[in-house]
């Protein structure tokens, strides 16, 4: 055959430790019909401050993959919500091989044509709050590792592939230097059974061909197949196929045999819609004509004069054969469901004369859920079944419900039962007299059709069987919606984007964890969430001894930010609490900004403060500067390092100005400097350290809580004294201001700042 290459490529992205399905990278792909092989390129990459991080360590990265939609993954093995069925994915993981740069390569023979969708992400952290590193402008003290994952893919598809047609033949001779041949048949709606035959083989040594069957894909060594050389005929039957879609048949021959080998190929495909005809060649389906089976019988079709196709490149002219005998089983009415937009991933879909429905006792009832391709994906199907208990009038009765996707199962009773059909296997659900209430979950479920199939069986010595004069009646609710249970109190449902691409993840708090935050293996006790709100809370009460000195000293303006600072600093940790012991008095981004604000102008104004600059533009200027930084990055750790640095400059051109006019240190006495200034700054440091580099998610509520007692004791040491000078003085020569009123403190120019001193009043001029 003729083969095409196609390549498909994402944009790198930064890698971020697992905490929830939030915190993944989540890349979609959509791979063409008849690829024989796909192939992708995952390259991962480290960087440190724009160059190769070499000094970077090597963490582990995990790859998983899905076909339709994205992965449901569970690396921290949490429990999962009740009645949640847990689709599987395949996962990969990524090693180094290079000190800055690794190149994984992954082969899919034969992938599933559609959407296909990858998430990865790096291993656990250890908690830190790494965000407190992150400075204005992406810099920080310390330049951060990123983890960089960019996943390419080649696929490789086969063109003009033949078409064999039900109802005909085609005839094929396979040359000595071929190895195979591939066809294709599409499978309508309604079809019950599938029959792939080789006729008239001839070849060296009888039939050396092997015949192999395969929905959706080309067959691969591991599809269903049979020898043609040991079996004859050699006939594939296909019970319950996949419903629109198309199948793929592969003849192969036997390595190592010579000459040519003759063969035709024929498919037969029966309709369950008509019980006593076979589907004739090239008859529509109901589903083409617009048949509505859903409600009532399937009565007889009437057919028009339809054109037959033309024949195929490489395929011998389609010559009509016989058709083959009924089956034994019949495909019963699929009622639809009536779709309900409501808001995103928030439909419900509702029946027609629903929602109870009747289960009859010799036939299922059979309902169809269409989702829609990629818009549906991402958020989560619910199933809901509650009997009617006084329905069932007393019988020992179960209605079996099974969800299938892409084709309903209707088959034996015990398939009912165990919701399995040889390679069809569904979810299950039943309700009783016991169990009247059954619900199923699937997050993030395939789309296309999914079919509900209800059975009702009543128990009897040797199992179930099928029920004389009960009709049971069940109240059926569908509905898709974006999180399990909204996540419940502990969590928060978020709406996520990659590219065009939208899905619901589940954020949880206070410790609890897994898709629908309902495991609570390390969640916080309600004590314990009260213990870590006072203490956030009350914490700041440790701010009324430096209102109290900055008062005394007549520092009536940081008196007033520090009561800033201690009002919204408790009143924002009692509305960030994660747990249900939370309460706000304001929208939450108006008290972090006034706590943050607060916090950052309290360590201004004091360093101004101990600078002894009376100007009130300096106070203007800050408050300016901070309100931008905090627009800026609030988080970042330059916020609360740049403005402090800032003031101390300030603060050290004003001492080294004084100390060169006076001929001495300034402050003058050793006391000053013994027990104010040096422990201030230490304890101001001591709390830098823990704001940056000890705080984790896990003490964040002591770690912090010690955050505010060493701040507050520290603008308690550092405050200035109140000027108290050695006796009285004539006043200094007056200056001449632009109308603006100049207070000149003389003592302070005196550098008379000893607590023995007696006081004196400012001379103000103007």
């Amino acid at each position: 055959g003729l083969f095409v290459t196609d390549y498909f490529t994402c944009t790198p992205r930064k890698l971020s430790p697992f905490r929830s399905f939030a915190s993944i990278e989540l890349f979609h792909f959509h791979i063409p019909e008849d690829t024989v092989i796909a192939v992708w390129n995952l390259i991962t990459f480290k960087e440190q401050g724009g160059t190769f991080g070499d000094q970077c360590p090597d963490h582990s990265i995990t790859v998983y993959f899905r076909s339709g939609a994205p992965s449901v993954i569970n690396p921290l093995h949490t429990h999962f919500p009740r009645d949640t069925a847990v689709p599987g994915s395949f996962t990969l993981t990524l090693t180094w091989t290079l000190p800055n740069r690794t190149t994984e390569v992954f082969n899919v023979t034969s992938p599933l044509p559609g959407d296909w969708f990858l998430a990865a992400h790096l291993p656990k952290d250890e908690g830190k709050i790494s965000v407190k590193v992150k400075g204005l402008g992406g810099t920080g003290l310390y330049e951060e590792c990123q983890y960089l994952f960019q996943p390419q893919l080649i696929v490789q598809r086969m063109v003009n592939i033949a078409v064999l047609y039900p109802g005909y033949f085609t005839k094929q001779s396979m040359a000595p230097h071929n190895h195979s041949c591939l066809y294709k048949v599409f499978v309508p709606s309604y079809t019950s059974r599938v029959l792939v035959e080789v006729l008239q083989c001839r070849g060296a040594e009888g039939c050396p061909l092997w015949l192999r069957v395969r929905a959706k894909a080309p067959p691969m060594h591991n599809s269903t197949a049979l020898d043609c050389q040991e079996h004859a005929p050699c006939q594939l039957v296909l019970d319950l196929p996949f419903w629109q879609h198309w199948y793929y048949v592969l003849v192969e021959k036997h390595p190592g045999v010579p000459g040519t080998v003759s063969f035709q190929v024929t498919v037969q495909l029966t309709d369950c819609s008509r019980p006593s005809l076979a589907r004739p060649p090239f008859l529509p389906s109901s589903t083409s004509m617009n048949m509505p089976h859903s409600f009532g019988s399937v009565g007889e079709l009437v057919l028009g004069d339809s054109p037959l196709p033309t024949s195929p490149n490489g395929t011998k002219h389609p010559v009509p054969i016989p058709t083959i005998s009924p089956a034994s089983e019949l495909c019963w009415p699929v009622r639809p469901t009536l779709r309900n937009e409501l808001d995103t991933f928030s439909v419900h879909f509702y029946i027609f004369f629903g929602p109870n429905v009747s289960v009859p006792p010799d036939r299922p009832a059979v309902f169809v859920i269409n989702l829609l391709p990629v818009l549906d994906s991402g958020g989560v199907l619910n199933l809901e079944l509650r009997l009617n208990v006084s329905s069932l009038c007393g019988e020992n009765a179960t209605v079996f419900g099974c969800l299938n996707h892409e084709v309903p199962l209707m088959s034996s009773d015990n398939a009912s039962v165990t919701c399995e059909a040889e390679s069809l296997a569904g979810f299950l659900l039943s309700v009783n007299a016991t169990a009247s209430l059954s619900r199923l979950r699937i997050p993030y479920p395939q789309t296309g059709s999914w079919y509900l199939s209800l059975r009702l069986l009543c128990a009897t010595e040797h199992g179930f069987e099928p029920c004389t004069n009960v009709t049971a009646e069940v109240y059926l609710r569908a509905y898709l919606s974006p999180c399990i249970n909204d996540c419940g109190i502990y969590g928060q449902c978020k709406l996520l984007r990659t590219n065009n691409y939208l899905y619901a993840v589940c954020e949880c708090k206070a410790g609890w964890n897994g898709w629908g935050c309902t495991d609570n293996a390390e969640a916080f006790s309600y004590g314990f969430q009260l213990l870590s709100t006072l203490l956030l809370c009350l914490s700041n009460v440790m701010f009324v001894p430096p209102v109290a000195i900055a008062i005394r000293s007549h520092c009536l303006l940081e008196a007033a930010i520090y009561i800033f600072t201690m009002f919204f600093s408790t009143f924002y940790h009692a509305c960030d609490q994660p747990g249900i012991v939370v309460f706000c008095i304001m929208e939450y981004d108006v008290l972090q900004f006034c706590d943050f604000l607060g916090s950052l102008m309290s360590v201004w104004v004091t360093v101004i403060a101990m600078a002894r600059l009376q100007p009130v533009v300096l106070y203007l200027l800050g408050a300016m500067l901070l309100s931008m930084a905090l627009q800026m990055d609030r988080h970042g750790l330059w916020n609360l390092l740049g403005p402090s640095l800032f003031a101390l400059g300030i603060m050290a051109v004003a001492w080294t100005a004084r100390t060169i006019r006076r001929r001495h240190c300034y402050p003058p006495t050793w006391k000053r400097w013994a027990f104010y200034l040096c422990p201030g700054v230490l304890i101001a440091a001591a709390a830098v350290l823990l704001y940056a580099f000890v705080e984790t998610k896990e003490n964040y509520f002591y770690i912090h809580s010690i955050w505010h007692l060493l701040i507050a004791s520290s603008v308690g040491f550092l405050l200035p004294p109140r000027a108290k000078p050695n006796g009285r003085l004539g006043p200094l020569p007056r200056r001449k201001g632009c109308r603006y009123q100049l207070c000149i403190n003389e003592q302070e120019e005196l550098g008379l700042v000893d607590t023995a001193m007696a006081s004196i009043n400012s001379i103000c001029t103007s």
